[in-house]
């Protein structure tokens, strides 16, 4: 008797919204991609409460962590998963968000996690109709170590370079971006150990660990993934909100960014959170001041 065929899990069949007491609709556990190792890609979608006849611009959310450590449901140590925060902040200014998993550095090395990124916002065109999303209006939003691959993402789309697009999930649809939201991001690898005071030639450092070696040893990949040595004229505009006091990520690494858009002419902004720390470690206030000035962003 012949087998029926497998359906692939990026085109298999939505359920019903949930209604979260956060006062919004979710779709959950979505497999955007399946991997060789067998496991689904998967990625939440948050959606305004009352459904709209017009397709709702959406914001991919990339979550931070080292590229280690970390999940879809999270953004960081100042907001509560439980509640959704602050996702639903975002449907209530009548965005959809995507909040995504990707490979982490203990499953593959740079550019799996890229590949991940761009494989889901493929999957996001590739379903728009029935996700009831404008597959023209794709903004894309990271912290920390997903905040690196969203500006990667979005200085990469539609690059045509297969190395940085990859193959994962569906392929065809755009990869291009139309803005990018970045909170304390690292901009190059290259200089990113040295700028917060350690030796760059270890080989147990986050960055070291995403590129396959010290940076000082495989420089040209260190220097492939630094979103700084792809800034280029096309490239959508830019938020950087960074804090001043970042013992993590120097502030540094978003000015750099900041100065290479600014010299190609596209529309870049840098907040600068005066003495916040990394993910905005116990200010309550720092990241209320990312969130006011991110949702302007997208206004």
């Amino acid at each position: 008797m012949p087998r029926p065929p497998i359906v692939p899990p990026f085109d298999a069949p939505f359920a019903a919204p949930l209604v979260t007491p956060a006062g919004h609709r979710l779709l959950p556990g979505l497999a955007y991609a399946s991997t060789d190792g067998g496991r689904p890609l998967e990625l939440d979608v948050h959606l305004p409460l009352a459904p709209t006849d017009a397709p709702l611009p959406v914001v991919l959310f990339v979550h931070g962590g080292a590229w280690r450590v970390g999940r879809r449901t999270g953004v960081g140590p100042m907001f509560s998963p439980a509640a959704y925060e602050p996702f639903v902040e975002v449907t209530r200014a009548g965005w959809a968000v995507v909040s995504i998993d990707y490979r982490l550095t203990g499953e593959a090395a740079w550019p799996t996690q890229l590949h991940d990124v761009k494989a889901a916002l493929r999957f996001v065109r590739h379903r728009a109709d029935e996700l009831g999303v404008d597959p023209d209006r794709v903004a894309i939003w990271g912290e920390s170590a997903g905040a690196h691959l969203a500006a990667m993402a979005a200085l990469t789309g539609d690059s045509g370079d297969a190395s940085l697009e990859g193959s994962v999930g569906v392929t065809g649809p755009s990869t291009a971006l139309s803005r990018a939201i970045c909170w304390y991001t690292p901009t190059d690898l290259r200089e990113i150990s040295a700028d917060r005071g350690e030796d760059p030639t270890t080989s147990s450092s986050p960055e070291a660990l995403l590129v396959g070696g010290a940076v000082t040893d495989v420089a040209d990949v260190a220097t492939h993934a630094s979103p700084v040595t792809h800034v280029h004229a096309g490239a959508p505009p830019f938020l950087l909100v960074h804090g001043t006091a970042d013992s993590v990520v120097a502030h540094v690494q978003s000015e750099r960014l900041r100065d290479r858009l600014a010299e190609v002419g596209v529309p870049v902004e840098l907040v600068s959170v005066e003495g916040a720390e990394h993910a905005w470690m116990a200010d309550k206030d720092a990241a209320q001041t990312a969130l006011a000035a991110m949702l302007a962003a997208l206004a």
